[in-house]
């Protein structure tokens, strides 16, 4: 699973995540938890766009 988001979590915060996760989608769904791989992807806040061709977060 690749998720884009922005910059700035803790690597606490990260390692709570994969576990909800894993746990979450082997509760739900029987997704063995070793067949999960998680990549994230940080980007900056102002490389993102919500449209009409704004940049909200960048300053």
């Amino acid at each position: 699973m690749q998720l884009t988001l922005n910059a700035g979590r803790d690597i606490t915060l990260k390692k709570a995540f994969y576990k909800a996760l894993s746990e979450g989608l082997h509760a739900r769904v029987g997704l063995r938890r070793e067949d999960l791989f998680i990549s994230l992807v940080e980007v900056p806040k102002e490389n993102w766009s919500f449209g009409n061709g704004e940049a909200q977060y960048a300053q």
